[in-house]
């Protein structure tokens, strides 16, 4: 009999194919086989039917395996008033099964959260490398690949072809006139063969999580509109470009961005990504031999993000662009013309001064120089050095913004500055303090090189978690991250790019679809607004139980540092972290 069935099963498997998915807005994501194959004997213990049940969303599950751990039929969640919460629930079968939906009933109560807020998203897998050395650049042939279950895809419908798993990912947002309590939620699965169902126990505790747009933590994720341009076939900047930012920017907004990210200059990055940042506004040297400004496209996109709510702050890149050079239109020749400029020299000061002088004037007229910063990645001490005098002495209303590594001399000039992981120590909460009390914004970055915690495709989804613990632990306003959306070739199926780790150079995916990583990324970042509104509501508490609970806190805090994940898992961290915070919260 057992035979029989390991036959039935390889027969298939042979038959299995990648799942088609249709989007809403036309795109079709067809999934990829698994390069590691699946074996057969995996699956013989497993029942007929439908089998499914919650696993941990800390966690990423094999398509081509059972899933192992621990798997219950009904899960407890707890939330404040309008926070988001997430639950996976997971379903499997050793043959197929076509067309299963899933969907939710709720109980008659009272102010129960309406089915809109309930959130069912499939789980997609994309293909993916691993950390080897980090940075560098990479061969595909010759680096084992695996399958990532990563991308949400806005349906709440999807066949399961035999021998596979597959992820449903379900939000809740709690609204903020939710009445405390408890409220059970019924979720089921049903098929033309099986229906299956599991409650999920939802806690919503009397205190509230402000709107993102009230946040206090400093995101900052860069965006990139060329790749938008590039990947959906369409004119830069047409409004057919815009249209499909809009939608981008607004789940952005969404996580409690406070940055937009521009370019003032081409390539300020190099070409490090797939598709180039050129500049959003176009230098043009005229026939007289002076400087010309059109600024229409840093306009058109500035104001779409802010109606789409990231209003804080523009970053422009860059006064100091890798290989300083510099590109503008020549009137009289009717070409492009690209030069080089070392900050420091008069050539440099030459180009940049007439710019910086009709720039402010234009963000005056604009209302945006308030919120505008001189940006600038990861460049040496020298160069930024000579920036810093420039702008001292030639533009002082502009603030400057960085990411890269700590210099003592330079730290006072800077008003947003990103710390490079590799800097961050033990004396860095001091550093941060102070510039916290100085009114000054302090974050912190990981990219390819940083092994963990990081928010690659293979990275474990509760370090993207842990990076707003972190942030709370060590002080930080919060925290950057280079690439929002630079999407590879394929993103929707290949996560891997030709010169970092697969995931590195994006955070979501085309269609405005969310990833594992971003939830993730956005539970940590409303931790960290809980821990604030904690700390600051125990300190005017003079109860004893409040002053208990206080000191746990900042212990608890206190063992978080850049080295904690050398010896403990960053899901064991959180989920003490978030027990710890729920425990806090039920204090009368």
């Amino acid at each position: 009999m057992k035979l029989f069935i390991h036959i039935v099963l390889t027969a298939i498997l042979l038959l299995a194919f990648a799942c088609r998915v249709n989007k809403p807005d036309a795109l079709i994501f067809t999934e990829p086989k698994d390069p590691e194959g699946v074996d057969t004997a995996d699956w013989i213990s497993v029942n007929e039917g439908i089998n499914s049940g919650f696993g941990n969303t800390d966690f990423r599950y094999s398509r081509s395996k059972p899933p192992e751990g621990n798997i219950t039929s009904d899960i407890s969640l707890t939330g404040w008033k309008g926070e988001k919460v997430h639950c996976q629930l997971l379903f499997w079968s050793v043959y197929n099964e076509s067309d299963i939906i899933v969907t939710t009933e709720k109980s008659e109560e009272d102010n129960f959260i309406p089915n809109n807020n309930i959130i069912i998203r499939t789980v997609s897998y994309v293909l993916a490398d691993e950390f080897l050395n980090g940075c560098g650049y990479r061969k595909r042939d010759t680096i084992p690949s695996h399958l990532m279950p990563d991308l949400l895809d806005d349906k709440n419908i999807f066949s399961l072809p035999g021998l596979q798993t597959r992820p449903v990912w379900i939000s809740i947002y709690i609204p903020p006139e939710t009445d405390p309590g408890d409220y059970n939620i019924m979720i089921t699965g049903i098929s033309d063969s099986d229906t299956v169902s599991h409650n999920i126990n939802l806690e919503v505790q009397n205190i509230l999580l402000p709107s993102p747009s009230e946040w206090s933590f400093h995101l900052d994720l860069w965006q990139n509109p060329f790749a938008v341009a590039r990947y959906h076939d369409v004119q830069l900047w047409s409004q057919e470009h815009m249209n499909l930012l809009r939608p981008l920017l607004t789940m952005l907004a969404k996580a409690g961005q406070k940055c937009i990210t521009t370019t003032i200059s081409p390539q300020p990055w190099g070409g490090q990504t797939y598709d180039p940042f050129e500049t959003m506004i176009t230098w043009i040297k005229n026939s007289d031999g002076f400087w010309d400004y059109d600024y229409s496209v840093f306009d058109q996109y500035v104001q779409l993000a802010m109606d789409c709510g990231i209003d804080k702050q523009i970053n422009c890149y860059s006064m100091v662009p890798w290989n300083n050079t510099f590109t503008w239109f020549d009137q009289d020749s009717g070409t492009y013309v690209t030069g080089e400029a070392m900050p420091g020299s008069d050539k440099y000061e030459g180009i940049w001064k007439p710019f910086l002088n009709d720039f402010k004037a234009h963000l005056l007229e604009m209302g945006w120089l308030e919120k505008t910063a001189i940006a600038l990645d990861e460049r040496g001490h020298e160069e930024m050095t000579n920036m810093f005098n420039f702008i001292n002495e030639s533009a002082p209303d502009f603030k400057v913004a960085m990411a890269g590594h700590f210099f003592e001399d330079l730290n006072t000039l800077i008003y947003d500055f990103s710390y490079n992981w590799s800097n961050i120590s033990e004396g860095t909460r001091k550093v941060v303090e102070t510039r916290r009390l100085d009114n000054k914004v302090t974050t912190y970055y990981v990219a390819c090189g940083i092994p963990q915690p990081n928010t690659f495709t293979f990275s474990p989804p509760s370090e993207s978690c842990y990076i707003g613990w972190l942030a709370s632990a060590m002080g930080f306003n919060g925290f950057l991250r280079w690439a929002y959306n630079s999407w590879p070739e394929n993103p929707a199926t290949d996560s891997r790019f030709i010169k970092w780790p697969s995931g590195d150079t994006y955070l979501v995916y085309p269609g405005a679809k969310s990833s594992i990583r971003f939830e993730k990324l956005i539970e940590g970042i409303q931790d960290y607004e809980k821990i604030r509104i904690l700390q600051h509501e125990l300190s005017l508490n003079p109860s004893m139980e409040a002053a208990e609970a206080e000191i746990r806190l900042k212990s608890f805090l206190s063992g978080i540092n850049p080295s904690t994940l050398d010896s403990i898992h960053a899901n064991e961290i959180t989920a003490k972290g978030r027990h710890m915070l729920n425990e806090i919260s039920r204090l009368e």
